[in-house]
C-alpha cells in the first residue's frame, strides 16, 4: 500500500489487512472531543505522557483509520487482530502520532517531542 508520509499516513495491518491511517483535521476534532481536550496543544500533550489505555489505543486507531477513508468504529478496531497483538497495537498508535505530531509513544513506553 502506498502511503503518503508528508501528508501524515502510515500503513497498518489488521486482521491481515493493510489498512491506511491519517489523522485528518476530522480524525483530530474526533479525538478533541473524546479526549475533551480543549485544543490540539492539550491533545498533544495527553499523548506525550506515554500512558495510554486499550480504550485510548482504539480511540486513535479508529480516528486514524477513519482519517485514512475506511469506514470502521471504534467497537470494530476493539474487535481486529494485530499479529504483534497489544504491542502491534501500541506501535500502530506510536508511528501515528510521530507522523501526525512529532510525538513518540504508546501505552506502556516513555513519550518524548521528536523536535524540542
Amino acid at each position: 500500500m502506498n502511503v503518503n508520509q508528508r501528508r501524515g499516513e502510515i500503513s497498518a495491518t489488521l486482521d491481515g489487512r493493510a489498512f491506511r491511517l491519517c489523522l485528518t483535521l476530522g480524525a483530530l476534532a474526533e479525538l478533541e472531543s473524546a479526549f475533551e481536550a480543549k485544543d490540539l496543544g492539550a491533545l498533544v500533550e495527553r499523548f506525550s505522557t506515554g500512558r495510554l489505555s486499550a480504550g485510548d489505543m482504539a480511540k486513535i486507531i479508529g480516528a486514524g483509520l477513519r482519517g485514512g477513508g475506511n469506514s470502521v468504529c471504534d467497537g470494530d478496531v476493539l474487535a481486529m487482530h494485530c499479529e504483534d497483538g497489544v504491542t502491534g497495537f501500541a506501535a500502530i498508535v506510536s508511528d501515528l502520532l510521530t507522523a501526525s505530531f512529532g510525538v513518540q509513544g504508546g501505552a506502556g513506553e516513555e513519550a518524548r517531542p521528536t523536535n524540542p
